[in-house]
Formats: C-alpha cells, structure tokens, sequence
C-alpha cells in the first residue's frame, strides 16, 4: 500500500487548480442566486405581489438556505459526501426552471425554496474542498474560495438585466444552462475529494494539530458567539450598501439610476478585492489582527460617509469595502481553529447565519427607511463597524503557533 509521502497534496501542497475550480463553482452558484432578487420588479408586476409577499419570497429563500447549512455541516462532517456537490446544484437547477415557468405566488415560493437547499447544500462541503486544497494556507484558499461567490453575486444582477427584463420570466431558464456547467464542473471536483478522502483513510493521516487544547469548552463557545456578533456588524452594515446604496446616492446627490449603478459596482468591486487579499494577510499575520483592522477599522471611513460630497462618497465607499470585506475569510478560518475538524458545522454556521443577518437586515433597514429616511439609515449603520472592538475579547490561538 502507498504510504502518504507517495502523496504530499494530501496534507501539504496547495492546490491551486483545485482552489480555482471551486473558486469557479462558487462563482456560478452565487450568480445563480443572485438572480432571484434581481427579477423582483418583474414579479411584482406580473402576478401583482405586495411588498410583503416580496419579502416573503426573500424569507422563504433565506430560511432554506440559511438554518439547513449548520446540519448539513454537522452531517457531513462526520459522512464526507463529495457528491453531494452535484446535487446542491441540481436543486438550484430545478429551482431556477421553477422559477421560468411559475405561474402563482406559491409555485415562486415553491421554486425559491429549492434554490436555497441548493445553496445549503453546496457551502459547507465545497468550503471542505477549499480547506482540504489549501496546503496549510487556509486564509488564502478561503479567500480564493470567496471571491468566486462575490464575483458572482456581483454579475448575476447584471446577467438578470440583460437576459430576464428585456425579455420576460421565462428566460429565466436559461440560467439552467449555467447551472448545467456547474454540475459538470463539480463532478471532476467530486472525483478528486473522493480520491483524497481514499488516500487519507488508506494512509491513515493524523487529524489536524490544534492550538485551542488549552481553552475551555465555555471560552471556545464564548470565542464563537463574538465571531457571529462580527458577522452581525458586517453584513448589516453590507446590507445598507448593496441593496440601499443607490438610492441613497440618488437622493442626497440627484444622480441618474445609471451613475449610481457605477458606484456600486465599484464598491462591489472593492469588496472582492479585499476578499481576496484578507485571507492571506490573515496567514501572515494572524487572523485576530486581520479580523480587528478589517471591522473595527472601517470605523473612521463609515462615519464620515453620511457626511461627505459625492466625489468622497466614491472615495470612502471604495476604502470601506476594500477594508471590511477582507474579515470573512479570516473569521471563517479562525473558528474552523477553535473546532478542528469540524469545517463543515463551522461553514453552514457562518455561511447561514451571514446570509440570515443579509435577509434580516434588508427588511429591517428597508422599514426603517420607509419610517425615516435613506440618508438616517446609513448614518445609523456607520456605527455597526464599531462592534469590532469585541475582536479583543477573542484568545490569542495564533500566538503559540507563530
């Protein structure tokens, strides 16, 4: 029998082609998603929905895709099941065809609730992959990993409004064909973790080494509760920019729909940036810091930005999401550390509870902005990056290790 030093990728070679693979499907199932919420407006008007029934289509998205993740995790922790790829990805398939060919208010819901099992399903074992592939360097593969989805939430609305709105629901169906690459692309990634999870149970190699045996069960889960409150602070104040960020430029400052369009795709384009470059300033420099700067120190600039002319706005929107966005690899990495060799519960944890803050937060700052104003919001979420001094709270894991 081959012994693991036949096999050095196991434990120690990063694989960057199996990082960008992921990367890549990632990509597709973020865009996949993304399209939902960006064919409101068409849905609205054919089958005549309330702003509540509206909401009620995001909710029923984000409770499938958000609370299944942490037992999908948990499951597949303890049954590896790297097939189990391909079908989070038909459930999104056959969401998607749903969704073309709905024809009522509860087929959509039908159809959206599909979508999210889909994506509960594909998070926690494709971050198994990222990990598993990352050589060591699990802030660089979770980076990698992240800017696929954030790449794709960012052209997936794009892709809707050149497909979907010019052309009416049914063209929807041609997002199955996306979905169909992605199934193919997640079946060579199935037979490569099939082969990994072979070789490593015929080598018998040792789990991971952990540098949190010192801490108690209590400080592990006080550690996890701080990490969520950061998640907290950081996806709702992301919530007020990318689904209130035009409208607010288009209020205080009278831009076109157009310009402000420009804004946000510049921030979003600064929050993949920073995606990619947090991970592996976290393996370099520990992850507490990184966590800490990325929050905590986006502070000054979201302050300032209720306040400032539409040429700073440009400015200080980019620096924020350069800056804030580089956290959630870091994060996700830590708190795989505090529970080795439990990266798929940490994944289906941190992926559903970001996702829930995401939908929670669009209503409720959506109520707020109904009840006061645009502006108001975003001068009362500038204060959310300042929950980041909690990151003191978190034990120093790193310090034994460097």
């Amino acid at each position: 029998m081959e012994n693991v030093k036949s096999h050095p990728e196991i434990i120690q070679k990063t694989i960057y082609s199996i990082l960008f693979t992921i990367s890549f499907s990632h990509f597709i199932n973020d865009l996949l998603q993304a399209v939902i919420p960006s064919v409101y407006p068409l849905f609205k008007e054919k089958f005549n929905l309330s702003f509540a029934q509206i909401g009620l289509i995001t909710l029923t998205y984000q409770l499938t895709a958000s609370i299944l993740q942490p037992f999908v995790g948990m499951y597949t922790d303890k049954n590896s099941k790297p097939y189990s790829l391909m079908i989070g990805m038909s459930f999104t398939l056959f969401g998607l065809f749903f969704v073309s060919i709905a024809t009522s208010f509860y087929y959509l819901l039908l159809a959206v609730a599909l979508i999210g099992i889909g994506s509960s399903i594909f998070h926690p074992e494709s971050s198994r992959v990222a990990h598993l592939a990352s050589g060591g360097k699990k802030g660089l593969a979770q980076s990698i990993f992240q800017l696929g989805g954030n790449a794709g939430s960012a052209i997936g609305p794009l892709l809707a409004a050149l497909i979907v709105i010019p052309f009416g629901q049914f063209y929807i169906i041609w997002f199955c064909a996306i979905a169909l690459i992605g199934i193919l692309v997640l079946y060579k990634i199935a037979i490569w973790y099939s082969d990994q999870m072979v070789l490593k149970q015929q080598n018998k190699v040792a789990p991971e080494k952990t540098t949190t045996q010192h801490l108690s069960k209590n400080r592990i889960i006080f550690s996890l509760i701080i990490l969520l409150i950061l998640i907290f602070s950081k996806y709702f104040y992301l919530t007020s920019i990318t689904s209130y960020y035009t409208f607010f430029l288009i209020d205080k400052f009278h831009v076109s729909i157009q310009q402000s369009q420009i804004y946000l795709f510049a921030f979003l384009g600064a929050v993949a940036a920073g995606t990619l470059i947090g991970g592996p300033l976290g393996d370099r420099f520990g992850r507490k810091y990184v966590i800490w700067i990325s929050i905590l120190g986006a502070a000054p600039f979201t302050l300032l930005l209720p306040y400032v002319s539409l040429f700073w706005v440009g400015i200080l929107s980019i620096i924020i999401g350069l800056i804030i966005s580089s956290a959630f690899s870091a994060i996700l990495v830590y708190a795989t550390e505090l529970l080795p060799g439990k990266v798929g519960l940490v994944a289906g944890l941190f992926f559903g509870f970001a996702f829930g803050m995401g939908g929670l937060g669009s209503a409720i700052l959506g109520k707020l902005a109904d009840d006061t104003s645009i502006t108001y919001v975003f001068t009362v979420c500038a204060f959310l990056p300042l929950i980041g001094i909690i990151t003191g709270f978190l034990p120093n894991i790193e310090g034994e290790k460097r």
